[in-house]
């Protein structure tokens, strides 16, 4: 259960990390300034397993991976959207982050508090008791997820020789 961070439509990887801040490696020290022109308050306010609601093609522009890796340092559960840039969507599996597609988020507002059932494919509202259908997390990539992003996935398969 956690918190919605509402952000509408076209919300691009600049917006989310700036590029000024690419030179940066630690992804504890990124997370301090995720969406720091749209939202200052974000890194300070935002807790362990709340959630980034967005419109249409989140995660358009740039093909940084650092954007998802901030966001997951942030320690959100995931960033549900009515749709992702792909490269942002193939980015955060990569890492481990997770994207759940969903056609219904004009429907949460900021600060809703919201829960999710990953094996029923469903969100809850449980500010207004209301239940939003997300599109399914192939078994794949949620094994790919679950280890914590493709790396960690292909050394569980292949070892330590990769």
């Amino acid at each position: 259960m956690g918190r919605a961070w509402k952000f509408g439509d076209n919300i691009d990887t600049d917006v989310i990390i700036q590029g000024k801040y690419l030179v940066i490696n630690d992804p504890e020290e990124l997370s301090k300034h995720v969406f720091e022109n749209l939202r200052p308050e974000f890194s300070r306010e935002v807790r362990e397993g709340d959630f980034v609601v967005a419109g249409e093609n989140f995660g358009c522009g740039s093909s940084r991976e650092h954007a998802p890796i901030a966001l997951k340092a942030c320690k959100i559960e995931a960033v549900i959207a009515k749709s992702f840039a792909r490269i942002f969507f193939r980015n955060s599996i990569n890492i481990g982050l997770k994207v759940l597609e969903c056609r219904e988020t004009e429907r949460i507002d900021d600060g809703d508090e919201l829960r999710v059932d990953y094996d029923s494919g469903e969100i809850v509202n449980l500010s207004k008791g209301e239940r939003y259908r997300f599109n399914p997390i192939p078994d794949f990539l949620k094994e790919i997820i679950d280890r914590g992003g493709l790396v960690n996935y292909a050394r569980s398969i292949y070892g330590e020789r990769i």
